[in-house]
């Protein structure tokens, strides 16, 4: 096939002057490179095309692809993730990864939680603050965990997302509110062990890779898998394959919820264990990471003795299996 490869380059925004925070969710040379070659081995054509703006540009040129390789992450808005999806299909353009739907739903973390409780699927309980008088309207039970509604990368979460009183509610909250501009979610706090479930495939077809467990180290920041446990994982969090009975209730109801909320080809689940053992889910990540040997999903693939080629071949799959049905889009 002859395969376009859609992405945002971080280093491009770097120098348009976005700070590194800003650009934490995108892509480094590194990732475009990994992909761009595993791809070419399984015996396909390449064509880097790159950000949003880059693709229409091509598209209204004329040019076309069999399939769009897409891991771009969108800049603006609450829908950011969708918009490359939403005009790959706007154009009959077959894709890897999730429909707009999925990207938009999954991005917003309360609206995600409200189609979860739908499916009868475990997640904490929540409310949204969208401005600083409804703070003390919560009600939930202390300890609680706030985070930006709809950010990745563990963005705006640290040590100091855990909050015991109201006094640092409203701290963390207002701060919250003001550096990222957007809605802040306030769930009750998970106190157990942390799983990321790794998924490929679509609906029936879908299958768990294998399940990790998150276990912070000295110097990291407890109770929160933030951007700076992230950024510095080598040095912070140790990453372990689990398959104990907790990690395959976790596995069971990872798979329920990827299936349920309609997510494609391959992607990670993130979930806490509450005060009673049960895991709950707390993120959907159906545009995980694919730096080898630093983002999630492949460190979990690892783990798991499976190779990032074969990662790149299972999303390939998937994506071609979903064309076929549909007779040459999906």
């Amino acid at each position: 096939m002859r395969i376009g490869l859609t992405y945002d380059l971080r280093q491009e925004y770097l120098d348009m002057g976005f700070g590194e925070e800003e650009t934490a969710e995108f892509d480094s040379e590194m990732t475009i490179a990994a992909i761009e070659s595993t791809l070419q081995d399984l015996g396909h054509e390449t064509v880097r095309i790159g950000r949003l703006g880059e693709l229409m540009r091509r598209i209204l040129a004329g040019e076309r692809w069999d399939l769009v390789f897409n891991i771009a992450e969108g800049l603006y808005g609450i829908g950011r993730e969708a918009q490359v999806p939403a005009l790959l299909d706007a154009f009959g353009i077959p894709y890897t990864f999730s429909d707009p739907l999925v990207m938009a739903l999954t991005l917003h973390k309360g609206m995600t939680k409200r189609v979860l409780r739908d499916l009868g699927l475990p997640t904490p309980n929540f409310c949204e603050i969208t401005a600083a008088a409804e703070i003390q309207s919560v009600h939930l039970t202390y300890p609680l965990f706030a985070k930006p509604i709809a950010e990745g990368t563990g963005k705006g979460i640290s040590a100091a997302s855990k909050i015991l009183d109201a006094r640092q509610l409203e701290e963390v909250c207002l701060r919250l509110l003001r550096d990222f501009r957007q809605a802040v979610l306030v769930e009750e706090f998970l106190p157990g062990r942390e799983f990321t479930v790794g998924i490929a495939g679509t609906g029936a077809d879908a299958r768990v890779l294998g399940v990790m467990e998150v276990l912070f180290q000295q110097g990291a920041e407890n109770d929160a898998y933030g951007y700076g446990n992230k950024k510095d994982w080598v040095d912070r969090v140790r990453y372990v394959q689990a398959d104990d009975t907790a990690a395959k209730q976790a596995a069971e109801t990872a798979l329920a919820a990827w299936r349920g909320l309609g997510c494609r080809d391959a992607g990670r689940i993130d979930m806490r264990l509450d005060r009673n053992g049960i895991p709950n889910l707390i993120e959907i990540n159906p545009l995980a990471g694919l730096r080898p040997e630093y983002s999630d999903l492949p460190l979990l693939c690892s783990l798991h003795g499976i190779s990032y080629r074969e990662l790149i071949a299972m999303i390939l799959e998937s994506a071609a299996k979903r064309m076929s049905a549909a007779g040459g889009f999906a």
